[in-house]
């Protein structure tokens, strides 16, 4: 029997691991897995130049490969587990720029969504006639759906109201001080019985966050590189809509600005009109969301991007300076996902922190938080 850490090795290196194996051969399952691992990483010119994988896909003793990518995707569910298939799925689409995984509709009837195959779909959509599009939009709703009830609850609890130590009317366990009970009946301490008898019980009250007459102002840039901010930036922007006294808008840039406000509630349909790519005119969008501020001192902009500014970073660092100078908070976030892996252009980012913004990285809940802090005030 094929002692399963060797095993392992043949399948990472492939064929040019067969000396791991002592001379001896994969069984038919690891065989299997071999063929579904070279149809995808066989294609890999740095790996077949240095003899780890060989070119035309190995045969695993069954012959030639002619997997099409349906076959591939049914093999690789039945034959590996649930992480190591997203991470196939990933690699084919966003490494090798396999494009049938996400634009066949034979593929896209059976494949399970998942976060990758959704960013995927972003990057492609404009590929796609519109019965393929239907189709895609399952994998959309789906992950969505997933992202929005993990935020709501972050959401939920960030605006949910705090405890403050002054006298509450409302009696329940949850909000009963133990701190300040304790101090004000020590006198009550009964030596014999180790105890103190509670007179007069003390409980927190709780204060609703005061919301009235906030905005928050998302500005995203949807260039090929951020979009899983912009993927989390539609979810964060969906779960903050429906809160009282907050008002909530929506802009992605490129070298254009579009308003997408209107779609907010829908985070699905938002997403399916962004268009990933182009350049970059982050002062253009900073000067549009200067120009939604109603009330500057109830006013957050955040500024989601990379910070490589293809526009006049001097007029963006103006932009800024002015939106904190009138009295609203200006936060740059270099990413919002939920890993919050930063990889932006510091040098403006640090004239943008030197101008009064709040500069840094945040997941989708943290930014939550944020906002509930400052309209709590």
């Amino acid at each position: 029997m094929t002692d399963p850490t060797l095993e392992r090795w043949r399948l990472l290196l492939g064929e040019a691991g067969s000396a791991c194996l002592g001379g001896q051969g994969l069984d038919a399952q690891a065989a299997a897995r071999d063929a579904a691992m070279d149809w995808l990483y066989g294609r890999d010119e740095d790996l077949r130049r240095r003899g780890v994988r060989q070119s035309g896909g190995r045969h695993g003793g069954t012959g030639e490969s002619t997997l099409t990518t349906v076959d591939w995707l049914d093999d690789i569910t039945r034959l590996f587990p649930k992480e190591t298939v997203e991470r196939l799925h990933r690699d084919a689409v966003e490494r090798y720029e396999i494009h049938d995984v996400v634009t066949d509709p034979a593929v896209l009837q059976r494949i399970e969504p998942n976060p990758a195959l959704l960013r995927a779909v972003l990057r492609t959509k404009h590929l796609m006639n519109p019965q393929v599009l239907r189709l895609a939009r399952r994998i959309v709703e789906q992950v969505v759906r997933q992202l929005t009830d993990r935020l709501a609850t972050e959401v939920r609890s960030a605006f949910s109201g705090t405890k403050v130590r002054r006298p509450g009317r409302m009696r329940l366990a949850r909000n009963f001080d133990m701190v300040r009970t304790l101090r004000a009946n020590l006198g009550r301490y009964q030596p014999e019985t180790g105890k103190v008898v509670i007179e007069t019980p003390f409980f927190f009250s709780r204060t609703r966050r005061h919301l009235e007459q906030w905005q928050v102002i998302l500005l995203v840039d949807q260039s090929g590189s951020m979009v899983d901010s912009v993927i989390h930036s539609a979810v964060t922007a969906a779960c903050l809509w429906g809160l009282p006294g907050v008002r909530t808008h929506l802009v992605a840039f490129d070298t254009e600005v579009v308003d997408l406000t209107a779609d907010v509630d829908d985070p699905v349909e938002l997403l399916m009109k962004v268009q990933l790519g182009g350049g970059t005119d982050i002062a253009r969008a900073a000067a549009y969301g200067a120009g939604l501020v109603d009330q500057p001192r109830r006013a957050i902009v955040v500024l989601i991007s990379d910070f490589y500014e293809g526009g006049d970073p001097r007029r963006l660092v103006r932009v800024v300076r002015e939106l904190v100078a009138q009295g609203s908070t200006v936060l740059g976030l270099a990413a919002l996902d939920e890993q919050a892996n930063p990889a932006y252009d510091r040098e403006l980012a640090q004239r943008l922190a030197d101008a009064g913004a709040h500069v840094g990285a945040m997941t989708p809940g943290e930014l939550a938080f944020f906002v509930a802090e400052h309209v709590g005030r």
